[in-house]
């Protein structure tokens, strides 16, 4: 296979990858991972390398549009981004030293919790009595409603949030995908914050998280131009191609299907982990 062939194959799927993670909300980097290693036998770190570059630009591309929309909670992210960044910086160190096989089992195990999770039924958290801590930080807000007017919401335990932030930032600093799920766990599950902010504000955070551990992949030389920028450009203009579709289309079943192929995926990740099958 020439150069050329590689690149545009690569590229297409990377627009299929940023467009149905786009569309089930998950992001391109739970399909990229899988798509590079298993489709084109990419050593993993090298892969995670490319996720983490497309999770960056997809991050800007589609958190600058919520914040415009005033659905983020900026000061929370802001917060929240100290955990994750440390979190990263630290999950990138250790995975330079973790091999292939350790690597596809952590991943295949964050896949099924996805994919788990996409099928759980959020709760409204309304009437939440907001926490000292969340007052003195000024972390309250409000975000619109489909009527024009805005909904005011406060929210609780910032700490077991933050901790939760910690491990959602390592992973990410691991597998190279936003950890979005975790993420919306700690505020949606331990923060009661609203899930349309817990979403939106996941997704604000994940380019900064992306960047701290790029640095430290960067420095390995695990980040090749040759790979990344195929898988940017694709997963950024897939990303907003599916940002279109998603007003126009109900995804429910798409989300429901794209479940069923990610528990499929994982679960090969965690046989060929256990078996060897990414040892090169």
């Amino acid at each position: 296979m020439s150069v050329l062939t590689f690149t545009l194959i690569l590229l297409l799927g990377a627009y299929c990858a940023g467009l149905l993670g786009s569309l089930t909300g998950l992001g391109g980097g739970v399909v990229i991972i899988p798509l590079l290693t298993l489709c084109f036998g990419v050593d993993f770190h090298y892969a995670v390398g490319a996720a983490l570059v497309s999770s960056i630009a997809t991050s800007s591309g589609s958190g600058s549009a919520y914040v415009k929309e005033g659905i983020t909670n900026i000061r929370l992210g802001m917060v929240l981004e100290i955990a994750t960044t440390i979190g990263a910086v630290a999950g990138a160190v250790v995975a330079i030293w973790m091999n292939n096989s350790v690597i596809s089992i952590i991943y295949g195990g964050v896949l099924v919790l996805t994919a788990v999770m996409q099928q759980v039924k959020h709760n409204r958290h309304e009437h939440v009595v907001g926490s000292r801590l969340a007052k003195r930080l000024k972390l309250f807000g409000t975000f619109p409603q489909k009527d024009g007017t805005k909904q005011y919401y406060e929210l609780t335990n910032v700490g077991g949030g933050f901790s939760v932030m910690l491990l959602a930032g390592m992973l990410s600093g691991i597998l190279g995908i936003g950890s979005g799920v975790l993420k919306v766990i700690a505020m949606d599950g331990i923060m009661k914050v609203p899930f349309k902010v817990s979403t939106t504000t996941s997704n604000f955070m994940m380019g900064v998280t992306a960047c701290a551990s790029a640095v430290v992949y960067i420095q390995r030389g695990n980040i090749v131009p040759g790979l990344a920028f195929p898988v940017l450009i694709g997963v950024l203009f897939g990303a907003l191609t599916g940002a279109k579709l998603l007003k126009r289309l109900d995804v429910s079943l798409l989300r429901k299907i794209f479940a069923i192929a990610i528990l499929a995926v994982a679960v090969n990740m965690i046989y060929m982990g256990f078996t060897g099958g990414f040892e090169h």
